[in-house]
């Protein structure tokens, strides 16, 4: 079966930090027109979720799931540091027709492993819905052992993760112990050796941009020319070092502004463009992404 490719979606700002639903829109579309998206991961770090107002996430959900209108699959994280919003938000995103959601490991003040296994068990446990660990211990300090792994899938309702981790030691461990669960690898520059462990895709920023790619080296890992893959996995980590370099969220936005899509800008505390960022978001753009 095909992997499935899913854009971890922005969600696009005004100066001031309102949401700007237009451009939410145009990205979406973008998504499922353009770059034949599987699905989009809708609140995750790349929609600046930790940076949102409650009202604000409920919004984007709401924006998303129309525009969407059945064509992809959505997963809605829910995740944050107040389990009682968490909770509401789970069951918000249900009710509105969400056929998954993710929860981002509580983070911050070092909790135990029952209080991040109560966290997710009180998360599902008033709706009728699939939940996908969001694993990302670069950013949260939080780092879950494949026992620990099995613990939480003792819940029927968890049923996979969002694996955005680089110990691809422990990702060979949790995905030969577990081979019925839903893993989808969180690294846009590691895609092809989390494809040589088994993931069943991938959720990823970068794939707003570069969708394309990223399904041409799955489609060449499975015909079995790791040649090809390797080559377009080269290139596709030549575009992240240069958004990187360029200041990452910022520039996703300024470079899907040169692909004539609106993004809006970033929200603060993070950087609003420089005339420096947009020089650099024209030449990633111009050296990586238009085609000839």
């Amino acid at each position: 079966m095909m992997k499935k490719l899913y854009s971890a979606l922005m969600t696009a700002f005004n100066d001031d930090g309102s949401i700007n639903e237009a451009g939410i829109r145009e990205m979406i579309r973008y998504n499922i027109d353009v770059n034949k998206i599987d699905g989009l991961y809708v609140g995750g770090s790349t929609g600046e979720n930790f940076n949102m107002s409650h009202d604000q996430k409920e919004q984007v959900f709401k924006i998303a799931i129309d525009e969407a209108n059945g064509a992809i699959d959505l997963i809605a994280q829910v995740g944050s540091l107040d389990l009682n919003e968490s909770k509401y938000l789970a069951k918000f995103v249900t009710d509105l027709g969400y056929p998954k959601i993710s929860a981002v490991t509580p983070f911050y003040y070092n909790y135990t492993f029952e209080q991040i296994k109560n966290y997710y068990n009180e998360i599902v446990k008033d709706v009728d819905n699939k939940l996908l660990i969001y694993s990302i211990p670069a950013l949260t300090g939080v780092s879950l052992s494949m026992e620990q792994f099995g613990e939480l899938f003792e819940n029927p309702k968890i049923i996979g993760i969002k694996y955005t981790n680089a110990d691809f030691y422990l990702l060979e461990r949790v995905r030969n112990a577990f081979p019925d669960k839903l893993i989808l690898s969180g690294f846009d520059e590691m895609l092809l050796p989390a494809l040589a462990l088994g993931v069943d895709g991938a959720i990823g920023s970068t794939y707003n941009l570069n969708a394309k790619r990223a399904k041409a080296e799955m489609i060449a890992f499975d015909d079995g020319d790791i040649d090809k893959a390797r080559q377009l996995q080269h290139d596709s980590n030549d575009l992240i070092t240069a958004l990187i370099k360029n200041d990452i969220y910022p520039s996703l936005k300024l470079v899907f502004e040169e692909m004539g899509v609106h993004a809006g800008v970033t929200k603060a505390p993070m950087s609003k463009p420089t005339p420096e960022m947009r020089a650099g978001a024209k030449a990633i753009y111009e050296n990586y992404l238009k085609e000839n």
